[in-house]
């Protein structure tokens, strides 16, 4: 690797370098990494020179910057670093903006804030804008605008050659619509170019009670979403924060007037006794604080489903305790998410999505939160449909699970036509 040392201004770090064991990390720590090496791009034309070393030694190149979604399918790899492309740049008037491919969430919330604008950015500030979009990226107003990847205009990326171009939907249609949800495994995107959407007025926050108020939050969830306007994104959650008793919460946000918002969600209000309540008119900035997820990395094991329904969500979920997991998250989908999208992320037609969330930190513990996650998956079996959101399939699924059955064949054949050396690897790849 002493060549692409002298080739790149960024990083190089082979097993024994110093800081090679931090680098090679991902978010999510449970899971391993076995590369063989780790390269830190400074720039765009770093990205290209590792590309062309790939391709020229044989090596394939699996690109991360935050570490989120990784599934550790990348033995002997490439690990590509590119949170040092962080460039931001925002036209209020166009209501665009261009990111690099280390740019994070709240990064470019905070950059379009103050515009009265917004992207379609999920429930964390940590995760990247473009791993999140090349997955997809189901977020709080997708609802109202549906999966981030629709929102893209443009990529910037390294093709199999270590070529750098611009992909649209003019220059190469097959691409742009494999990039925009696809996984991200047919070109390696430096930087990309998306709507921002009118976000004038927004409401939003957590409303937090005692666990035994659940039965009655899930019937009040239930009673909302039955006839939620696509502005209004709600979201129920079973807590057991370490330390403290179990609770139960709602999550909402709101693209409108805080009156409207509060008269939508006025059957939160019947319930009484909350220990909390975040709701308020919030700065778009403000996102990532409804549901305050960890901003550091940790070791966890995580399950979705995409569900038809809740009708049998009370009599499993709120049946005996939730240990060994920390959270139950139902989130209300609908809305623009359920037509079609033009993406290769598709549309959903199931209305709810139940996500699963345990610590993994030992052995032990990995296996109780597994087996209490498939235990709950199994009693809800009569109403998920087996298909995940890309950026929720957790390691050891697969990418089939997250696309139609034409969708993944038109996908492994452009995967074949831009990548046939396989150069390129996403977390969960589409070809294998």
């Amino acid at each position: 690797m002493s060549e692409l040392r002298n080739r790149i201004a960024g990083r190089v770090r082979l097993a024994g370098d110093e800081g090679f064991e931090d680098a090679r990390r991902p978010w999510n720590l449970a899971v391993e990494q076995p590369v063989h090496a780790v390269v830190e791009a400074a720039t765009a034309d770093d990205v290209a020179e590792v590309v062309r070393y790939a391709r020229d030694t044989g090596l394939a190149v699996a690109p991360q910057a935050s570490g989120h979604g990784a599934s550790g399918d990348v033995e002997g790899v490439i690990l590509l670093r590119t949170g040092r492309l962080d460039d931001v740049r925002v036209d209020p008037g166009a209501r665009t903006a261009r990111v690099g491919a280390g740019v994070r969430w709240a990064r470019l919330l905070e950059a379009v804030s103050p515009y009265g604008l917004t992207g379609v950015a999920g429930s964390s500030g940590a995760v990247t804008v473009a791993g999140y979009t090349l997955g997809g990226g189901l977020g709080w107003f997708s609802r109202r605008y549906g999966f981030a990847a629709r929102s893209v205009r443009a990529f910037e990326v390294v093709d199999a050659d270590g070529e750098r171009g611009r992909v649209t939907a003019d220059s190469d249609p097959g691409l742009f619509w494999a990039l925009r949800g696809g996984g991200g495994e047919f070109a390696l995107v430096t930087a990309i170019e998306l709507d921002l959407h009118p976000a004038p007025a927004l409401y939003g926050g957590r409303v937090l009670w005692p666990a035994d108020k659940a039965p009655e939050v899930l019937a009040a969830f239930r009673e909302i979403t039955a006839t939620a306007p696509e502005e209004l994104t709600v979201w129920f959650d079973l807590l057991r924060f370490p330390g403290a008793p179990p609770t139960v919460a709602v999550d909402a946000t709101y693209l409108g007037d805080a009156a409207e918002a509060r008269e939508l969600l006025r059957p939160l209000d019947r319930i009484g006794g909350a220990i909390s309540d975040g709701r308020a008119e919030l700065p778009v900035a403000a996102l990532p604080s409804i549901t305050a997820e960890p901003t550091d990395p940790g070791a966890g094991l995580s399950r979705a489903e995409l569900l038809t329904g809740l009708d049998d969500v009370a009599g499993v979920l709120l049946d005996g305790p939730l240990d060994p997991l920390l959270s139950v998250q139902l989130r209300h989908l609908g809305g623009a998410l359920a037509r079609p999208s033009g993406t290769a992320a598709g549309h959903l037609a199931e209305p709810y999505l139940l996500y699963m969330f345990g610590l993994a930190l030992d052995p032990a513990l990995a296996a109780a939160v597994d087996a209490r996650q498939g235990e709950i998956a199994g009693r809800l079996a009569a109403s998920a449909t087996g298909r995940k959101p890309y950026t929720f399939l957790r390691p050891g699924e697969r990418a089939e699970l997250a696309f139609a059955a034409d969708d993944l064949a038109r996908l492994r054949e452009l995967k074949r036509r831009h990548d046939p050396r396989d150069l390129f690897r996403a977390n969960y790849p589409v070809s294998r």
